[in-house]
C-alpha cells in the first residue's frame, strides 16, 4: 500500500533483527510511530534475540543496489539512515548511491552488537571511513565506536567534545557523540556541526542495558528530518523521546522501548 498523500518517506538501510528489538524492525516502528512512511533496504539477515546475536549473513551487494533502485523509483525519499551494513561491498554500494543524491543521510556506524558480536568487518570499517562518513548529514557514534574511529580515549565529557571535533575535522560531517557508555548522573550527548558544540543532557535512567537504543535514536532523528525539521531540532526531539522510552520500557515477548 502506498503512503498516504503528503506523508513524508524515510528510508532505513539496515540489517534485519529476527528478535524485532533493533535494526530495520526498530527503525520502521519508529517511523510509523511519528507519522512517517518507512521504506527499507535490507543489508543483512541475523539470528538474534534481546540477549545476543547468534549469526549474521550479509545480503549480496547487487541485491542491496536493486533494493535502493526500487525504493527511489517508487518513492520520494526525504531522509535516510544506515545501520548495520556488515560488508565493505555493501558500504561501497550505499556510498556510491548517496554520492549522486542530495538528501539528509544519518549514519549510525554500527560496529559491534550490545552482546559483543562484530557487525561491521574490518575492511568495511575502512570503507565506511573513506567513502560513507564524508557523505553523511550526521554521524551518531557511541563511545566505543568514536574511540575506534578517532583513536582517542573517551572517559569524560571533555573527551567527548574533543572526539566530536576531531571526527568533524576528518570527515566534514556533523557529529552526535552519544555518552551512554560513560558513568555519571547524566547521560550526555555532544553535537558538533563544525561551528558550535551543543551539549544535550538528561538524567541517567537506572535500567538494564537495552538493545536497539542506538537504532531508535538515529531513526527518530531521521524521521524528524523527513518531516522537515532542521538537524538540531530533530536531535533535540529524538533525545527527549529516547530518554522517555528508556525510562518506561515495555515488554511484548521481547524487550522493546516503544
Amino acid at each position: 500500500m502506498p503512503p498516504k498523500k503528503n506523508l513524508p518517506v524515510a528510508l532505513t538501510i539496515a540489517g534485519s533483527d529476527s528478535g524485532g528489538g533493533a535494526g530495520m524492525q526498530a527503525d520502521l516502528r519508529v517511523f510509523q510511530s511519528v507519522g512517517v512512511h518507512g521504506a527499507s533496504v535490507v543489508t543483512a539477515l541475523t539470528a538474534q534475540n534481546p540477549k545476543s546475536v547468534q549469526a549474521a549473513q550479509p545480503v549480496n551487494a547487487k541485491l542491496v543496489q536493486q533494493q535502493l533502485e526500487s525504493v527511489f523509483i517508487g518513492f520520494k525519499v526525504k531522509a535516510a539512515k544506515t545501520g548495520m551494513l556488515l560488508t565493505a561491498s555493501n558500504v561501497d554500494v550505499v556510498s556510491e548511491w548517496f554520492t549522486k543524491r542530495k538528501i539528509s543521510l544519518v549514519v549510525d556506524p554500527v560496529m559491534v552488537s550490545t552482546s559483543g558480536t562484530v557487525l561491521l568487518k574490518a575492511n568495511a570499517i575502512k570503507s565506511l571511513q573513506k567513502k560513507l562518513l564524508p557523505l553523511a548529514t550526521l554521524v551518531t557514534p557511541n563511545i566505543p565506536e568514536a574511540e575506534h574511529l578517532t583513536g582517542l580515549k573517551i572517559r569524560e565529557e571533555s573527551d567527548q567534545q574533543s572526539a566530536a571535533c576531531a571526527m568533524y575535522e576528518v570527515y566534514g560531517c556533523a557529529i552526535l557523540l552519544k555518552g551512554g557508555h560513560l558513568r555519571g548522573m547524566k547521560a550526555t550527548d555532544i553535537f558538533f556541526d563544525g561551528e558550535k558544540v551543543t551539549v544535550l543532557s538528561a538524567r541517567r535512567v537506572k535500567a538494564k542495558q537495552l538493545p536497539g537504543t542506538g537504532c531508535y535514536y538515529s531513526a527518530w532523528i531521521t524521521a524528524e528530518l523527513a518531516k522537515g525539521k532542521n538537524l538540531l531540532s530533530a536531535i533535540r526531539a529524538a533525545k527527549k523521546r529516547i530518554t522517555a522510552a528508556i525510562s518506561l520500557p515495555c515488554r511484548a515477548g521481547c524487550q522493546s522501548i516503544l
